[in-house]
C-alpha cells in the first residue's frame, strides 16, 4: 500500500497509476481516492493519483485540528513532492476543488491545470446545511444494500440512478464491520467543519481569479444544492474560455463518468497536452 509521510508525522495513502501527465484527483470532504473509481477507466494517457486526506480512507487520522483546506493543500503539495512531479493536472470534486483554488494562490507553478467538479467560490447555504446535517454522524443502514436503497431516495437531485452504481457508491463510503456499517473517515472531521462553519465565510472569488491562465474546466450537476446556477454563470462571466459542463439528472456530485462529463475532461485534458 503506498503511503508517504507529511511534514508534520502523518502517513497518507494514494495511489499512482497509468503514464503520461499527471493528474491529481483530490476527492470530496469525508471520501477519499475511490471517489474517482467511475471516471478512472475514461481517462487516456493520463498518470492518475489520488490522495486519501488526513483521517480518511486509509490514511492515518490526525489531530482534528488540521483538518483544513491549507493544510491538506499542503499535503497535495508534499505528495508531488514525494513523487518527484514538478507540476500537475488538478481534478478535484467539491473540497478538492477548493484545495485547487487555494493551491492556485500559494503554489500556482506547481498546476497545469485545474477541472472543478461541482464546487465554485460561492457555497450555497442548503448545501452546505446538508453536509452539516451528516458529516461525523455513524450509517444508519446495517448492510451495503440497505445502505444503497437509502442513498437512493436521500439524494437530492439524482435520477435514473441504477442501483448497482448506488450499491458501488455504498461501497466506497462505508466499511463493513460485524457490527454493520462504519465510516470511512475520522468522525471528528464533523468538529472540524463545525467550527470552521462557525466564522464568518470567507470571499473565495480571489481563489478562484488566481486560476487566471491555467486550462479550467468546471462540471456542475443540474440539481446540484452546493453550486448554484447563478454562481455557475458568474464563473463562466468571468472565465468565457472555461469548458463549463451541466449534466442533467445529478446533483451534488456527479459521477463524472457521465456522458457530458467526459465531454469536458476530455476537451480539458486536451488543453493540457
Amino acid at each position: 500500500m503506498p503511503t508517504f509521510t507529511t511534514s508534520d508525522g502523518i502517513s497518507l495513502h494514494y495511489t499512482d497509476d497509468g503514464s503520461g501527465l499527471p493528474l491529481l484527483c483530490l476527492a470530496g470532504l469525508t471520501r477519499n481516492g475511490r471517489d474517482f473509481d467511475f471516471v478512472a477507466p475514461h481517462l487516456q494517457n493520463v498518470r492518475l493519483i489520488r490522495l486519501d486526506y488526513r483521517g480518511r480512507g486509509k490514511s492515518e487520522w490526525a489531530d482534528p485540528e488540521t483538518y483544513t483546506i491549507p493544510v491538506e493543500a499542503r499535503d497535495a503539495v508534499e505528495l508531488l513532492d514525494h513523487l518527484g512531479i514538478e507540476n500537475a493536472a488538478i481534478l478535484g470534486s467539491s473540497r478538492g476543488g477548493l484545495i485547487a483554488m487555494v493551491l492556485a494562490s500559494t503554489a500556482k507553478d506547481r498546476l497545469l491545470g485545474v477541472a472543478l467538479n461541482d464546487i465554485g467560490p460561492e457555497i450555497a447555504p442548503e448545501g452546505l446545511a446538508a453536509i452539516k446535517d451528516y458529516i461525523g454522524k455513524p450509517p444508519r443502514a446495517k448492510t451495503l444494500e440497505d445502505a444503497a436503497s437509502a442513498r437512493a431516495t436521500a439524494m437530492a437531485g439524482f435520477r435514473n440512478v441504477p442501483h448497482e452504481r448506488w450499491l458501488q457508491e455504498a461501497d466506497i463510503l462505508f466499511r463493513e464491520t460485524p457490527d454493520g456499517l462504519d465510516l470511512t473517515y475520522d468522525p471528528r472531521l464533523r468538529d472540524a467543519v463545525l467550527r470552521d462553519g462557525a466564522q464568518p465565510a470567507a470571499d473565495l472569488w480571489p481563489l478562484f481569479d488566481a486560476l487566471a491562465g491555467l486550462p479550467l474546466a468546471t462540471i456542475r450537476g443540474e440539481n446540484s444544492d452546493l453550486l448554484t446556477e447563478g454562481t455557475f454563470n458568474k464563473m463562466k462571466d468571468r472565465r468565457p474560455d472555461m469548458i463549463a459542463a451541466t449534466v442533467p439528472d445529478r446533483g451534488h456530485i456527479p459521477f463524472l463518468d457521465e456522458p457530458e462529463s467526459l465531454n469536458a475532461l476530455r476537451r480539458w485534458l486536451d488543453m493540457l497536452r
